[in-house]
């Protein structure tokens, strides 16, 4: 029981550490723009491969 002492604490730090580094991303404006991430993945304009 006594270990729950320990644990409860550790738990909440992490967890608000997990939050605080979300509401970073947000800020950072890492998610604004998915839909035009995942199409310049597949997109071929700056494609490394030799021409033949």
């Amino acid at each position: 029981m006594e270990t729950l002492v320990y644990l409860i604490p550790i738990s909440l730090f992490m967890g608000g550490v997990g939050l605080v580094a979300f509401f970073w991303t947000l800020k950072r404006r890492q998610y604004d723009d998915p839909k035009g991430d995942s199409e310049r993945i597949l997109s071929t304009e700056w494609d490394e491969r030799p021409k033949p």
